[in-house]
């Protein structure tokens, strides 16, 4: 079954962790709320894990987890909430990128073992997963999933008994690929990032409870703060917390009360972040690793003006990524911005057309044109990339029905003609539309008047103001390029 007619690139997910230095405040609540705003990020599965109080004539805490399939808002309620208090919890939004969507492969991964329990909820994807599965099976740990991230946890448990900072690093030593975890646990939260810091994770802090319009506290006079990991500075905002950095590529973050312990795990490596972060997967209100996702792809627009301008009477936004691009492109070239296109709110990321045929027209469900907009006008349609094809064929389609004259497309990635292995859902290269097709036949395939791409060198700059042709950019481009920071086995 097809999501969204298989027409953009899935999304990594999205991890959370709150932990609160009073132990009368309920991270739960909180974590659900970040979770809320990393819903962009993973659509098909959600779960929480929380610090529980010890086992009686037990001393060390326990880990208790609820998850299922769905929405956090189908996952969760305000009675599944009441039953998880905890002053530490951690939580996590999926899209399968390895293993299949089942809840067998949801997060978070708990492991109970002699020494006590830890959960862990990670985005991203191993590289070397399967290898290591295999030695750890053939030392007699079992497996109840396909997801890579349950290699993380089983062999942050197989060495436990080293302390925790040495089973972290040990166990971040032997994996490979990209990754931001969020470690729960009896009396710790942990996050680390890979050493390229492919995917994002940031630190923030979490303020007193806010005193209502009454002046009394919303938890009923409890206070204290506390510390956050997210994948998204947009979550730290959620809840009220403050941001405070982002956890550096190979940076390893222990906070155990009110103290954050910080320790780089490995020798300095090229910073490559994932540039469709700052084209699609973040919520514009984010900053990632310094730079403001809105603002990027505002500059994106306006680079798209300059590298490939058209006269035009209107430019419109493929909702919602789109728009900024789309304001952006009205700047640098004088045209102007109009809202051509609606987007329907109660049709997600995860609508499933049944067949071929309704596959075609999910398009025309998500996606409707104001036809006194774009009537008689020569229409530039921005967008943030394209997979297969099929949204914006249907898009032109739908804009010449209702009148355009022309429909002009910009994107504002470069073309996508490479798998990526880190975390983001990709099609085989074979049905990458861009792999199999020079631009003046994707544009005619299409039906569009012109297509051009934003290049390389503008996507770092849009990212990157001060970029200036370094040659080490420090983003990966590997799904453009198929020049990746990291080797890699080959499309699978």
């Amino acid at each position: 079954m097809a999501r969204d007619g298989g027409d953009k690139l899935k999304e990594a997910c999205g991890v959370f962790g709150v932990y609160c230095t009073d132990p009368r405040r309920n991270a739960a609540s909180l974590v659900y709320y970040g979770l809320f705003s990393l819903q962009h990020r993973g659509q098909e599965s959600a779960g929480i894990a929380v610090q529980a109080p010890p086992p009686e004539g037990k001393n060390e805490h326990t880990i208790e987890c609820r998850k299922g399939m769905g929405l956090v808002g189908e996952v969760f309620n305000g009675e599944v909430l009441s039953q998880l208090k905890s002053p530490a919890a951690v939580g996590h939004v999926r899209y399968s990128t390895s293993g299949t969507s089942s809840i067998e492969n949801a997060q978070p991964f708990v492991s109970h073992f002699k020494l006590g329990s830890i959960a862990v909820v990670h985005n991203g994807t191993l590289t070397n997963a399967d290898v290591v599965r295999e030695l750890l099976e053939d030392a007699g740990v079992g497996f109840t999933s396909s997801s890579d991230s349950e290699v993380i946890i089983n062999l942050i448990a197989k060495n436990y008994k080293k302390g925790l900072e040495k089973a972290l690093t040990d166990t971040i030593k032997f994996i490979k690929g990209s990754y931001a975890l969020v470690v729960l646990t009896g009396d710790a939260m942990v996050g680390a990032r890979d050493p390229n810091g492919i995917r994002p994770l940031c630190l923030g802090r979490l303020n007193g409870p806010a005193p209502d319009e009454n002046g009394a506290s919303h938890e009923s006079g409890v206070s204290g703060g506390g510390w956050i990991l997210a994948s998204e500075s947009c979550a730290i905002d959620a809840v009220g917390g403050t941001f405070i950095r982002d956890i550096e590529p190979g940076e390893v973050v222990i906070i155990k009360r009110d103290d954050v312990l910080s320790f780089t795990f490995s020798e300095k490596t090229r910073r490559a972040v994932c540039a469709f972060e700052y084209v699609y997967f973040a919520r514009p209100d984010s900053t990632i690793d310094s730079v403001d996702v809105y603002g990027a792809r505002v500059r994106a627009g306006e680079i798209l003006g300059r590298e490939s301008a058209v006269a035009a009477d209107l430019v419109v936004g493929v909702p919602d990524s789109g728009i900024p691009a789309a304001i952006g492109y009205g700047r640098a070239t004088g045209a102007p911005f109009g809202l051509g296109i609606v987007k329907s709110k109660y049709v997600g990321r995860t609508f499933i057309a049944p067949d071929q045929g309704l596959r075609e027209r999910a398009v025309s469900v998500k996606h409707n044109v104001i036809g006194s907009e774009v009537r008689n006008k020569r229409v530039v349609l921005i967008d943030d990339s394209i997979v297969r094809g099929t949204t914006s064929r249907r898009l032109v389609a739908i804009l010449k029905d209702a009148g355009a004259r022309e429909v002009h497309i910009r994107i504002c990635s470069p073309p996508v003609r490479f798998p990526c292995y880190f975390g983001i859902d990709t099609p085989h290269r074979k049905d990458l539309i861009s792999n199999m097709n020079g631009v003046n036949e994707l544009c005619a395939s299409l039906g569009a008047d012109s297509l051009a791409f934003i290049s390389v060198e503008g996507l770092l700059e849009s990212i990157d103001p001060d970029w200036g042709g370094k040659d080490k950019a420090g983003y990966c481009l590997g799904c453009f390029t198929g020049e990746y920071p990291i080797p890699v086995s080959g499309e699978r």
